[in-house]
């Protein structure tokens, strides 16, 4: 099996669709509703699917409860280079790049639906870190 893309939910797909060019992934599908990306660095894809925020909070609607646990993982060799592209685009960032305990270098973003972004690198600790099942 093959990871063929992930879905996020847009609470405004017009800004969402903005903000995800300006980060420089490809347009690939354009609709009222939905929209879909190419990751220009590989093959993946990944696409965004308006929704009704939650009456009473404005928020994404059930999923508000799930956001803190649920985060789209972009990986890049040169994080730090990567995270001053951006912020100079006018992106702001709630984590700057960190080495964390884990052996990768992480920076973490919001997009305009509240959903997390972690731009990393985790070199050959990515898939074979020290703690890797045997």
């Amino acid at each position: 099996m093959r990871l063929n893309q992930v879905m996020l939910p847009a609470l405004n797909i017009a800004e969402s669709k903005d903000f995800y060019v300006r980060m420089g992934f490809k347009l690939i599908v354009n609709s009222a509703h939905y929209v879909r990306f190419w990751v220009p660095d590989n093959d993946a894809t990944f696409s965004l699917h308006a929704i009704e925020p939650d009456d009473e909070t404005g928020q994404l609607p059930e999923v508000a409860a799930l956001q803190p646990q649920t985060v789209i993982y972009f990986e890049c060799d040169d994080v730090d280079g990567k995270v001053a592209e951006l912020q100079g685009r006018g992106f702001v960032f709630e984590q700057l790049p960190q080495d964390e305990a884990w052996l990768w270098r992480e920076a973490r973003l919001s997009d305009p639906s509240g959903n997390v972004l972690c731009l990393y690198y985790g070199g050959k600790n990515r898939v074979n870190p020290p703690w890797k099942v045997r």
